[in-house]
């Protein structure tokens, strides 16, 4: 997994979930997607049109918002000189928050990857489809369409196809025929197919590797006989590439009727390729606690300790993890910090003084390690609950453990594995749906 790209996206993400679920009173949610070849002139000209109908408009409270709403995207404009390349989406306007109060909100986004849709809308809610549209293709494949009578190499993104390059080719056919030059013939057919494969090799390595790493996320080899496994298995198939193959697939055409075969024969394999990386990340994770390394850890409290320690190698969240960090202030000036869920309460007693103490700050804490993972030497990585291994860590493990660069003593607070009464409960499938994750806060 990429360790830059996939938090941007889990960011992304989050941010528009947030948006989509925003809605306001009246049309005063403003929408405004650029793609990158409009002109900054042509949109500010249109948004002062806009202003001026929106002066008709008969509610005051409505229209006030509205105008509003205009004039603070137009100072947002004002921030650019030029439409980023790949375009900018904003979404300004007043939103409802609890207590039925009155947030004024303001977001401008650029895409990473250019959006072809031009948008303004005033409503009563965000429209965040046309970024999440390119979300949802954040992955690029190659594909490499291989029999006896040509190559074709092309990349998919979403429903992006990219035919990158083909090349056709004549190679001598098996025959019985020869004589005594039939040894001869058959030297020259092995000799042809291996230039063949070697050139096939080496046009890979030049289309889908960029600065000497691959620059697709998995590679599908398709064709009808069998030169797209002997390429698989070459020497001349670059050593980067070959981990890179997730599937080899039969398919009856070559050339561009191939590619479409291979992409509706691979649909199911591309789906899952996130998911096997997920599984695979948590095998690793699970295999330390099987061994019985020592190099692994599970829980808020513990996982932060190794973080904040610097012996965390990767640290596993859980996507939907709702855990609060809060920092209390106690009566001698001294901070404390704790990891709350959500059905906890916020009211933490003084050790001294038995009082109430005062809440310094309060926030997402799967937000804030997104911010600072990087600052504190450690890998990221999210995942579902959508596979078996998923369900396990976050039922069993409480959606958050760090795979350890080293052996690392933590103080004996959490469920013990080599308890009896643990292991029995866990015999029972009514027990085990009933894990409380409070044992993990």
């Amino acid at each position: 997994m990429d360790d830059i790209d996939h938090i941007e996206i889990w960011k992304m993400k989050k941010l528009l979930k947030t948006l989509a679920k925003a809605k306001g009173n009246g049309t005063s949610m403003i929408t405004l997607a650029l793609p990158p070849d409009k002109s900054l002139p042509y949109v500010n000209s249109m948004l002062t049109n806009e202003y001026g109908t929106a002066t008709n408009i008969k509610s005051r409270v409505n229209k006030l918002s509205v105008l509003s709403a205009i004039t603070s995207t137009q100072q947002k404009l004002k921030q650019y000189k030029t439409i980023p390349k790949n375009g900018l989406v904003i979404y300004c306007g007043t939103i409802l928050i609890d207590g039925n109060k009155e947030k004024k909100v303001t977001y401008d986004i650029e895409p990473f990857k250019p959006i072809n849709q031009f948008m303004y809308l005033c409503d009563s809610r965000f429209h965040t489809e046309v970024i999440e549209n390119i979300l949802g293709a954040e992955d690029k494949y190659g594909f490499i369409i291989m029999d006896g009578n040509g190559v074709l190499y092309a990349t998919l993104c979403g429903n992006d196809q990219d035919i990158l390059h083909q090349f056709s080719v004549d190679l001598p056919k098996k025959h019985g025929r020869g004589g005594q030059s039939a040894l001869r013939f058959s030297r020259l057919r092995v000799e042809a197919r291996n230039n063949y494969i070697r050139k096939v090799g080496e046009l890979a390595t030049h289309y889908f590797i960029s600065n000497d790493i691959p620059n697709v996320k998995g590679l599908i080899l398709a064709g009808s006989a069998e030169l797209k496994v002997e390429l698989s298995e070459s020497q001349h198939f670059d050593g980067r590439l070959k981990p890179k193959v997730i599937s080899i697939i039969d398919i009856a055409y070559g050339g561009a009727n191939g590619l479409n075969q291979a992409i509706e024969l691979s649909a199911e394999t591309l789906s899952n390729v996130k998911l096997v990386e997920e599984k695979k990340l948590l095998e690793s994770y699970f295999h330390e606690i099987t061994m019985d390394t020592g190099k692994f850890c599970f829980g808020i409290k513990n996982s932060m300790m190794a973080v904040e320690a610097g012996v965390s190698d990767t640290l596993i969240v859980w996507e939907n993890l709702d855990l609060k960090m809060c920092v209390f202030i106690d009566s001698d000036g001294k901070e404390h910090v704790e990891y709350l869920n959500k059905d906890q309460d916020l009211n933490k007693l003084d050790p001294v003084t038995n009082m109430h103490m005062e809440i310094k700050s309060c926030e997402d804490w799967i937000d804030w390690i997104a911010e600072n993972y990087k600052k504190m030497g450690t890998k990221l990585e999210f995942i579902t609950d959508r596979s078996s291994e998923g369900t396990q860590f976050v039922k069993g493990f409480g959606g958050v453990g760090c795979i350890l660069r080293w052996n690392m003593e933590f103080p004996d607070e959490f469920i013990d594995f080599d308890n009896e009464e643990y292991n029995d409960n866990n015999d029972s499938d009514e027990n085990n749906s009933e894990i409380d994750l409070d044992d993990f806060f």
